[in-house]
């Protein structure tokens, strides 16, 4: 029997006095947060929820998401994260694909009212019951839902619920959505278990445990992603960390709390490592100060611009590894690890447990160097999508699944990502990689930040577009920097439009929207 909730149950059994979740000036032990955990799973048995049934989440990074997570997980039943800008209509294609039985909410603010478009969203699909995470917890919602608040009120009593096994499902994550409606990836308790123990084995020789104050980690990154889930939440509490929960991302902010956190561990993505490195240069520091107590910083999510990497190690005298994986992958597959040199470009060696191939269209395995579509097996690969048994079985093909993504590994095995496979821009029948391209023209000293796109063109299929967002200052023109361009990279290659952007569309992962740029 195996249950997910056991990566907090273990700490609030080894060190339940020691912090877990800081939060706004607000601490919370790990003995508080397994006891309320425990209060949301009895309230959540005592409305009708079975074993199995799917709970909807949506909850920005605040201490209410480990205890409603957690609570949905004692109680046996399946936790569903949702991004919490979704609207009503999007919220409702969710709890109907999920075939959600209840759905738990924060209550948000009159800008982002989260609860007000959970509670529009369930009435339109029927869903039996929402529960409110309220701001002020001795208020009641304002409209038709049950408080959380109010279970966490019930004196403490002997909670037992029906046991797990490894293989039933802990989590649905739905994917991004890039092509169709998103599809929920199911995660068993055995995948999420064990990538949060290889997540956690990746921080262990970063880390001080000889003074009295524990190591603390800063979760920038929304809970509702699998990144922040598995590697910062599922990992750090397993490890008995202390979790600084950032609701939102600002890079002045995020500095200063390095600073007054003393922050040991970091995990972002290339857009967020960017901007504070330009708001480190516009404020012309060297920033080493403010990241004084960083051991390590770890980037995932899209491959990060060499540039950037040197450049925010250079400037904040931190290490940063890359790593790489999917929601289907729950979601860590490969990593550079800080006991071998970090080879920039790659997202480093299979963590454990975890086979990575690179295959060529029949699904044969390419030699070392060359291209290939990323396929991989291991014990935190997903059980499928949920009640999609044909998109289930063309991803899991031969007992690997394909990621979509296209990379080499080199004679060492470690994995250098190129590009997504459906990014890739095919030019009068030439394969041409974006991320290449983008390299490059981040080298260009106008250039802060790019992404290059295909779009369409009635002689050659696709043509090469790049978005360019200038450096302070810059006046690179769209000619000088095509000249440019063209005297750096092969003639199939090289961008024939340049459009200048303030700023590049991005998820709430930070992600660059890719297909918002080609206009999809």
């Amino acid at each position: 029997m195996l249950n997910l909730a056991a990566v907090l149950e273990h700490s609030a059994r080894l060190v339940p006095e020691r912090v877990a979740i800081t939060c706004g000036g607000h601490h919370l032990t790990y003995a508080e947060v397994n006891a309320r955990a425990t209060k949301v799973a009895a309230g959540l048995l005592s409305i009708g929820v079975r074993p199995g049934d799917r709970i909807v989440l949506s909850c920005p990074n605040v201490p209410w998401f480990p205890i409603a997570y957690f609570g949905i997980l004692k109680a046996a039943a399946i936790v569903v994260p949702i991004n919490v800008l979704l609207k009503p209509r999007e919220i409702a294609y969710h709890l109907r694909d999920s075939g959600a039985r209840a759905m738990i909410a924060f209550e948000g603010t009159p800008e982002l009212p989260m609860a007000a478009m959970a509670r529009a969203a369930c009435d339109e699909t029927g869903c039996a019951d929402l529960i409110v995470m309220p701001l002020d917890p001795s208020r009641p919602p304002a409209f038709d839902a049950r408080s959380i608040a109010s279970w966490l009120t019930i004196a403490e009593g002997p909670l037992r619920p029906p046991p797990r096994d490894g293989e039933d499902t802990a989590v649905i994550l739905y994917t991004s959505g890039t092509t169709g409606q998103p599809k929920g990836a199911e995660l068993t308790h055995t995948n999420m278990v064990t990538n949060a123990m290889s997540a956690w084995d990746m921080f262990v020789p970063a880390l001080d445990w000889s003074s009295d104050t524990p190591c603390s980690g800063l979760v920038t990154l929304p809970l509702f992603h699998s990144t922040a889930q598995t590697a910062q939440m599922n990992a750090g509490l397993y490890g008995g960390m202390r979790l600084v929960l950032h609701p939102r991302f600002d890079a002045a902010s995020v500095l200063e709390t390095f600073a007054r956190e003393r922050i040991a561990v970091w995990v972002g993505v290339p857009t967020m490592y960017w901007a504070l490195l330009q708001h480190a240069r516009a404020a012309g520091t060297d920033g080493s100060s403010a990241a004084a107590s960083l051991r390590l910083c770890v980037s995932g999510g899209a491959p990060m611009p060499l540039e950037v990497l040197q450049g925010f190690e250079s400037t904040f005298k931190a290490r940063v590894l890359e790593g790489y994986g999917l929601s289907e992958t729950a979601p860590v597959l490969s990593f550079n690890q800080l006991q071998q040199p970090s080879r920039p470009g790659t997202v480093g060696l299979p963590v454990f447990g975890v086979e990575i191939r690179c295959v060529d269209d029949d699904d044969r395995p390419v030699p070392p160097g060359e291209r290939g579509e990323v396929v991989a097996r291991g014990p935190n690969v997903m059980k499928g999508y949920y009640g999609r048994p044909a998109d289930t079985a063309e991803s899991l093909r031969g007992g690997w699944f394909h990621t979509g993504d296209i990379g080499i590994l080199d004679a060492d095995g470690y994995l250098s990502i190129v590009d997504r496979k459906k990014d890739m821009i095919l030019r009068g029948g030439m394969n041409v990689y974006p991320r290449e391209i983008e390299e490059v023209l981040m080298t260009h000293p106008a250039v802060a930040l790019c992404a290059v796109v295909g779009t369409p063109d009635d002689r050659l299929g696709e043509e090469v577009t790049a978005f360019v967002v200038r450096r302070p200052s810059a006046t690179v023109t769209e000619p000088e920097l095509i000249a440019w361009a063209r005297e750096q990279m092969a003639a199939y290659k090289y961008p024939r439009h340049v459009e200048f952007r303030d700023s590049l569309p991005t998820s709430a992962t930070g992600k660059i929207l890719k297909r918002q740029l080609r206009g999809g």
